[in-house]
């Protein structure tokens, strides 16, 4: 099998790629982020660290994000969110509606085109300004 290095995968290029596969990537680049995020808060039993980050990766929160991210987005980076939340799914969850499921598909997409890109100051950037805004709209509620 030929070795790959996790942050940089050469010889792929994002723009040859789908916005579906930009999100399959994504998906697992903002958990892991979120996941780290949440136990640099100090240990804590596993089931306490998933209750948190599962508030943190449902649909419904990543689609608020992308509304509060935009102004902070480079106009590469809102159309890259245009085509992400264009992808058709044959499958929407069950706990979510169509519109949400797009617009957290296209914030996944947005992360995981960066990530392709090897951008992962950007992805750091607006994944801590995310945060932010998250934890800022969880506390107005």
């Amino acid at each position: 099998m030929p070795s790959f290095d996790f942050l940089e995968l050469p010889g792929l290029n994002p723009d040859e790629l789908s916005p579906a596969v930009w999100a399959y990537i994504g998906d697992a680049v903002y958990e892991l982020y979120i996941r780290c995020h949440i136990l640099s808060a100090g240990p804590a039993k596993t089931n306490a660290l998933h209750h948190v980050a599962i508030a943190m990766v449902r649909a419904s929160f990543q689609a608020g994000l992308v509304t509060k991210l935009e102004p902070f987005l480079t106009e590469g980076e809102l159309e890259i969110l245009k085509r992400g939340r264009n992808v058709k799914s044959g499958h929407i969850p069950a706990h979510t509606d169509v519109l949400t499921y797009r617009h957290s598909t296209a914030f996944e997409a947005l992360i995981g085109y960066l990530y392709l890109r090897g951008e992962h100051k950007r992805i750091k950037e607006l994944l801590t300004q995310a945060i932010i805004l998250g934890e800022t709209a969880e506390h107005s509620e």
